[in-house]
This record gives C-alpha cells, sequence and structure tokens, in this order.
C-alpha cells in the first residue's frame, strides 16, 4: 500500500512515519505542495499515485487563525478541497484530520460522530468547511476527528507545563475547559488501523477518558516528579483571543465499533515524558 502523508513534519506526521513502517508511506511537506496552489496539490498526487492520502496539515493556531481567519480558511477548506479533488481524479481515498473545535461545548455528554457540529470560532469553522470540502469533492474518505494533542516532535502543552515550572514556581492553569488528550503516537497507530482497513465515515480517535486543562497539567507535573503549586483560573481570566468550547470530550464509540480502543491519557503520558527525556528536553 502507499500513503502520502502531506503534514509529514507536523508533530503527528512524524508520529505516522514511525509508527507506520510495513508499508511505503511516502512523505510530503509544504516544501513539496502548498495546499494552497492546485496545481502544485494534483502534481504531488498525480506523480506518486497514492492509495491513500492522509491529510494531517492545518493551520492550527487556534488564535491565530481569529487574527489571520483568510489564511485558516485557504488552508483548511481551501486546501482539503484540492486534495479532495486530486485525490479523486486519481482514485485515491483520503483520511482527514478533524478537530473536536467543530462542536461548540454545549454537551452534557461525550460527543459522537453524527452530533451536529457549531464551531465557536474561526479555527473549528475553517476544518469544519474542510470537513465539507472533503464530503463534496471524494467519493472515498474517512474523518476522523481528535484533541488536545501531545508529542514529543512538536511543542505541546505538556512540554509548555514544563517548561513553565523550570521557572516558576506556581501555576495558573485553565479549569473549566474539558476534552481528551490524546497522545500522536497512539493516534498513528489508530490511523494505521483504520486506513488498512480501508474505513469510511467520520470517527472519534483520543485517548481513553476526560479532563480540564489544570487536570491535565497536575497529572503531568507529578508523573515527571515535579512539585510546583498549580492554581486554577476560568476561561475569561486566560484572556485568550478565540473562544474554546467548555467541554469537548469525544466519545470513544465509532472508534471501538472498528476494533480501535487506545488507552488513558494518563497511561500515555509516561512514554511522552521517556520521548522528552531521550530527546534530551526532559531532565
Amino acid at each position: 500500500m502507499r500513503v502520502l502523508v502531506i503534514g509529514a513534519s507536523s508533530m503527528l506526521g512524524s508520529d505516522l512515519l514511525r509508527e507506520w513502517p510495513e508499508d511505503e508511506l511516502i512523505p510530503a511537506t509544504r516544501r513539496d505542495a502548498d495546499l494552497c496552489d492546485p496545481a502544485q496539490v494534483r502534481s504531488l498526487i498525480s506523480i506518486h499515485r497514492p492509495d491513500w492520502v492522509v491529510l494531517a496539515a492545518a493551520f492550527s493556531d487556534v488564535d491565530g487563525s481569529e487574527r489571520t481567519p483568510e489564511a485558516a480558511y485557504a488552508v483548511n477548506e481551501g486546501g482539503t478541497a484540492n486534495v479532495a479533488k486530486s485525490a479523486e481524479q486519481s482514485g485515491a481515498r483520503v483520511l482527514y484530520i478533524s478537530t473536536d473545535y467543530v462542536f461548540d461545548g454545549n454537551s452534557s455528554r461525550p460527543y459522537e460522530p453524527d452530533d451536529a457540529i457549531s464551531p465557536l470560532g474561526v479555527y473549528g469553522d475553517s476544518k469544519a468547511k474542510g470537513e465539507a470540502a472533503l464530503r463534496t469533492y471524494s467519493s472515498q474518505w474517512c474523518i476522523v476527528r481528535t484533541a488536545w494533542l501531545f508529542g514529543a516532535h512538536g511543542i505541546s502543552f505538556p512540554e509548555k507545563i514544563l517548561n513553565a515550572a523550570k521557572s516558576h514556581l506556581e501555576l495558573k492553569v485553565v479549569s473549566d475547559q474539558i476534552g481528551s488528550p490524546t497522545y500522536t503516537r497512539d493516534l498513528a497507530a489508530a490511523i494505521r488501523t483504520l486506513v488498512k482497513g480501508d474505513t469510511r465515515g467520520i470517527l472519534n480517535a483520543t485517548n481513553a477518558g476526560s479532563c480540564s486543562w489544570f487536570q491535565f497539567a497536575e497529572e503531568i507535573l507529578k508523573q515527571a516528579g515535579l512539585s510546583n503549586l498549580i492554581h486554577p483560573i476560568s476561561t475569561a481570566e486566560s484572556a485568550r483571543l478565540a473562544k474554546r468550547p467548555a467541554y469537548s470530550a469525544l466519545s470513544p464509540a465509532s472508534l471501538n465499533s472498528r476494533g480501535v480502543f487506545l488507552r488513558s491519557w494518563q497511561a500515555a503520558l509516561p512514554d511522552y515524558l521517556q520521548e522528552l527525556r531521550e530527546f534530551g528536553r526532559l531532565v
């Protein structure tokens, strides 16, 4: 099987290449094709003729999307449309990485894939429009919604907390947003299984369990053996530009129904921390 990974240098893309040795994975970054240029995307896919395209590239800066919405839509909607059209022309199937931010956070239970979407900000809306573009232009697609990614091939929330702990005895972290932390190595393994199973439709894929950012930070510090004081603050006190869903935990039922079960986010943290140690980024 030939799999074109667009966004191969991203946190998730890097782990896809690492966790998927048995098939021919073709890494592609912006140097290989600008997603916003349909001719470049068409050339990339026509040259490699993949069986599947995994679209892991995105404009993922949530606050930055509010400052430069045209850039977010150009990549997340327009770029996805370009990939979908070119993949359809070459007969390739597409797996698109989407987000919990397509939901408004008003649910009282974990979201299922068929729940109504209602994004609060530009980032979520641009990803939702990317989903719509894929469904419009591709006849062979799979959408994987995930959340709160952390991995060693990029700077994510856990490493930011660990870095902050080096210089601050006391930390303040938002406690009124609930979501599903996801280790990119575990997500990569799940994506591999879904592609090899020729999966179609919309699924959720996160590590098991949910927590607030505050609870996530507490567990990170605990497992890293740090004793910094940590204080809960509200979303309003954090003064972030973009609105974020207060509750965006994703139900694992759709993934479990395909025979894929991910461990808890707490159980994934030790492997992540060990990776940081191996890379010399955690003592």
